[in-house]
């Protein structure tokens, strides 16, 4: 996965930019990262509001978080995430995250009566894919009343940083398990009550030998999801 470079054409990225499940050891400079965040932050928002706050962690804060998040899912501790959802999908939609589940475990040659191993890829979700970064994405409290809007323009900054990342030879995943307890990451992180926590991005340096890194999902065709209304 060569890096295409931070001048690299929008439509290169979009078109080269997949999910990165498994990442090699080597630390990700602070200073890069910051490079990556200040481009995320030009990213649209509603009335320029721009209500992201970014934790980026590493190292021990972050290894005790996988560590605590793992072991409460595994004893079936109740999810706490600070923003509930069900994340249970019917129809084209359930369709699809079938689809893309039958395409990395064919890739990591996951046999569907493997259940300790369909179980490890789980964990690993859990353990944010063991990346050596997570930035966790937040928004103040005091915009729960207009929350949708607020986890739309979050939606904008996430999709900017991770393209940022891309041009730089970094991987990432947007991983919401690596959050399912919530109080585990605050307490960590020493992220403030005050700070809605939404989602997190797993980065680092993509490990080329990890088959699911080079999976491609598959995507419907601007015909199947658009309407053209008023043109000749």
């Amino acid at each position: 996965m060569q890096a295409p470079g931070v001048d690299a054409p929008l439509g290169e990225l979009l078109r080269g930019r997949r999910s990165v499940r498994g990442y090699r050891p080597d630390p990700v400079p602070a200073d890069l990262i910051r490079e990556v965040l200040a481009d995320a932050v030009l990213a649209p928002s509603s009335m320029n509001t721009q209500p992201w706050k970014f934790h980026v962690l590493t190292g021990d804060v972050l290894d005790r978080i996988r560590e605590e998040n793992t072991r409460l899912m595994l004893s079936g501790a109740p999810v706490q995430r600070d923003v509930v959802v069900s994340e249970r999908y019917e129809g084209v939609h359930r369709e699809r995250q079938v689809d893309i589940a039958k395409r990395l475990f064919a890739a990591m040659g996951i046999e569907r009566h493997d259940q300790q191993r369909r179980l490890d890829w789980t964990m690993r979700g859990f353990r944010q894919f063991d990346a050596p970064v997570s930035i966790v994405i937040a928004h103040d409290r005091s915009l729960e009343p207009i929350a949708p809007i607020a986890h739309f323009d979050l939606g904008a900054v996430v999709h900017a940083l991770v393209l940022s990342a891309w041009s730089r030879g970094l991987g990432t995943v947007i991983n919401s398990q690596g959050i399912m307890q919530g109080a585990v990451v605050r307490r960590e992180a020493q992220i403030p009550d005050d700070h809605v926590i939404f989602t997190a991005v797993a980065m680092g340096w993509p490990d080329e030998d990890f088959a699911a890194n080079h999976v491609r999902s598959a995507r419907e065709s601007v015909d199947d999801v658009a309407r053209f209304v008023g043109f000749e």
